[in-house]
């Protein structure tokens, strides 16, 4: 039996093929250029994306030409999700899918990150090649050698992973719809008067921003107000100890939302206190 192994970068292919070795026997560096570089040996070889090399399809409109910037054709709502090469590393996709495809593979290891992200590169690979062989899953908590061997000793089967992988589908999918439809809606929106400003929107971006700007009309709102507070040092049998006074009947109030049990709102009421 032969593995490919899939890493998620150049630099864990690397890695892997330094502490595998062990297991598998030395590697051999191969491939002329530097997107069909790779590892192997008579049991293994070890290949690698560098990040996302596929992603989703953008749209497209009756006649198969992109999909205008017009209210007209939104929601923009695909019957099926369509998968596509990214253009800046399509020859790597290709290398990684032509040995994929090679017959003296019979098993293929994913060992991209683990987590939802490595998940959805791995998968995205699988299914626009329609590869169909046996996965298996090398779960690497690190990158140390202890760390690598232990993952290898206990490959899990790929369908423990799927609902990881559909997880990170709907979230790619996700992105795509809300990004996609309230980006080109906005842009829309504000260029009804002429011009095209572009305005982006996304599933993540624009709530990360209304908080952003949330706090900044707090900042811009907010007016300083002096208050006090009543310190004291106490002294015991054993020491001293520093205190602070509070208010033991304090009560959070709308109108005063700074408002703290240990704050003292008028300077006279916190001589007084200082005085007892």
């Amino acid at each position: 039996m032969k593995y490919l192994i899939i890493a998620e970068k150049p630099s864990v292919a690397t890695d892997l093929s330094k502490a595998l070795a062990k297991h598998l026997g030395k590697f051999e560096k191969k491939g002329k250029s530097r997107d069909a570089q790779y590892f192997e040996n008579e049991n293994a070889a070890i290949t690698s994306a560098v990040g996302h090399l596929v992603e989703l399809k953008m749209p497209t409109g009756p006649n198969g030409k992109n999909l205008s910037w017009n209210f007209k054709v939104l929601p923009a709502i695909p019957k099926k999700f369509e998968l596509q090469p990214i253009e800046q590393t399509h020859n790597r996709l290709k290398h990684v899918l032509s040995l994929a495809k090679k017959k003296e593979f019979d098993v293929i290891i994913n060992a991209c990150d683990a987590g939802r992200e490595g998940e959805l590169i791995f998968q995205y690979i699988m299914d626009i090649g329609k590869i169909q062989k046996p996965v298996k899953r090398l779960w690497m908590q690190s990158m140390t050698t202890g760390s690598i061997l232990e993952a290898w000793d206990n490959l899990r089967e790929g369908e423990q992973m799927s609902n990881l992988a559909d997880a990170a589908k709907c979230r790619s999918e996700s992105d795509w719809l809300v990004g996609l439809n309230s980006t080109r809606a906005f842009t829309c929106f504000r260029s009804r008067h002429g011009g095209f400003n572009i305005t982006a929107a996304g599933r993540v971006q624009t709530p990360t921003l209304a908080i952003l700007a949330k706090r900044e009309r707090e900042i811009t709102a907010f007016n300083p107000e002096d208050y006090w507070e009543v310190h004291a040092e106490f002294g015991v049998a054993n020491g001293e100890y520093p205190g602070k006074w509070i208010d033991v009947d304090f009560k959070k109030n709308k109108e005063q939302p700074h408002g703290r049990a240990e704050r003292v709102w008028d300077k006279a009421t916190a001589e007084k206190i200082h005085q007892r």
